[in-house]
C-alpha cells in the first residue's frame, strides 16, 4: 500500500505522514528533507543556490545517511529547499530514489508537495493536506518560541505566502493536488483530531 501525501508547509501533513507509517507498519520518507539536504549541500560547497548545475550535482550526489541530519529540519532550511526544488534538473534527479522507495514490498508512506501527481500517481491513497495561512504562520511562530527563538509571526506569515507562491508557480512539478486526492484541512484541528480524521479518509478509500 502506498499513501501519498501533500500538501503546503505546516499543514501538518509530516507529522501525520510519520503518524500514518507507524499506525500501518509502513516505511516513512520525507521527501522534503531531500530538497533540504540538495540545499544544504550545494551551500556547504560555497554554490549559490540558484545555480543549477550545482544543485542538481548535489542531488545526484545525495547520500540517504544524511537525511538524519537536525539542521534539515529548521525554517531557513526549508526555504533554501524551495528555491533548488523549483528546477526541474534537480527533481529529475531524486525521482528515482522516491519512486524506489515507495517501491518496497509492504508500501510506504511518502509526503511532499508532488507525491499523488508525479512520484507516486498511482498511489492507493493520495491525500492533500491544507490549513489557513494564518493557522500555519501561528503554529511556525510556536515552535520558533519553544526553541527560544525570538520571530515576529507576521514575517513568518509572509515567509509562509513566499514559499507557497514557490510552490505552486514553479514549471516542474507545481504542488497542487492530485484530482483524486482527499481533502483534510488541519485549521481547527489539533495533532490527534487530524490523525483521526486522515485515518478515517484513508479507511474510507481502502476499506477496514
Amino acid at each position: 500500500m502506498i499513501i501519498a501525501i501533500d500538501g503546503p508547509a505546516a499543514s501538518g501533513k509530516g507529522t501525520l505522514a510519520k503518524r500514518i507509517a507507524a499506525h500501518f507498519g509502513l516505511a516513512w520518507l520525507d521527501t522534503g528533507l531531500l530538497y533540504r539536504a540538495v540545499a544544504r549541500d550545494v551551500l556547504a560547497n560555497g554554490g549559490d543556490l540558484e545555480d543549477v548545475a550545482a544543485a542538481e550535482a548535489a542531488a545526484r550526489s545525495v547520500l540517504a545517511v544524511s537525511l538524519s541530519d537536525p539542521s534539515l529540519r529548521g525554517p531557513k532550511a526549508g526555504d533554501a529547499a524551495s528555491i533548488v526544488a523549483k528546477f526541474p534538473e534537480v527533481r529529475a534527479a531524486l525521482l528515482d530514489y522516491q519512486r524506489a522507495f515507495a517501491a518496497q514490498d509492504d508500501g510506504a508512506v511518502l509526503d511532499g508537495r508532488d507525491i499523488g501527481t508525479i512520484v507516486c500517481p498511482d498511489a492507493h491513497v493520495k491525500i492533500f493536506v491544507t490549513a489557513s495561512d494564518e493557522a500555519r504562520a501561528r503554529r511556525r511562530y510556536l515552535e520558533h518560541q519553544a526553541r527560544g527563538e525570538d520571530v515576529a509571526y507576521e514575517d513568518l506569515l509572509v515567509d509562509i505566502r513566499q514559499r507557497d507562491a514557490r510552490d505552486r508557480d514553479r514549471a516542474a512539478a507545481p504542488m497542487v493536488a492530485a484530482h483524486d486526492a482527499l481533502r483534510l484541512d488541519t485549521t481547527e484541528l489539533d495533532p490527534d483530531q487530524a490523525f483521526d480524521a486522515v485515518i478515517e479518509l484513508i479507511r474510507s478509500k481502502i476499506g477496514s
